[in-house]
């Protein structure tokens, strides 16, 4: 799988997961409608399934995913909740990106 593609699909794993905790968020937090549990479990069951599509070991991909949740969750805080990240949000998800891509994208042994 190329770069691109692999990043776009973490990107969409990551807008997954955290649509399927912001919805129960809303009803639990802010009193809105219990009927939000229904697209948040679906929206998080298309988040595992999403997982699947990668074709590294799980835990390799898990590893890597957690570095772009931490981006994506950023440009949520600024993009929905409103919140313009620090620079040290910035740095941060700078860091773990970094790190996903050593995970992801590194040398691995042949065999």
């Amino acid at each position: 799988m190329d770069v691109f593609k692999t990043l776009a699909l973490f990107i969409l794993t990551a807008l997954a997961e955290i649509v399927g905790c912001y919805l129960p968020y809303l009803w639990l937090k802010q009193d809105r409608s219990a009927w939000l549990l229904l697209p948040a479990g679906l929206s998080l069951a298309l988040f595992a399934w999403l997982l699947t599509l990668h074709p590294a070991a799980a835990g390799r991909v898990y590893a890597a995913y957690g570095g772009v949740y931490v981006a994506v969750a950023i440009v949520w805080l600024w993009s929905v909740d409103g919140i313009r990240p620090t620079l040290t949000d910035a740095v941060g998800a700078g860091v773990t990106l970094l790190g996903m891509a050593i995970i992801l994208f590194g040398p691995r042994p042949a065999g």
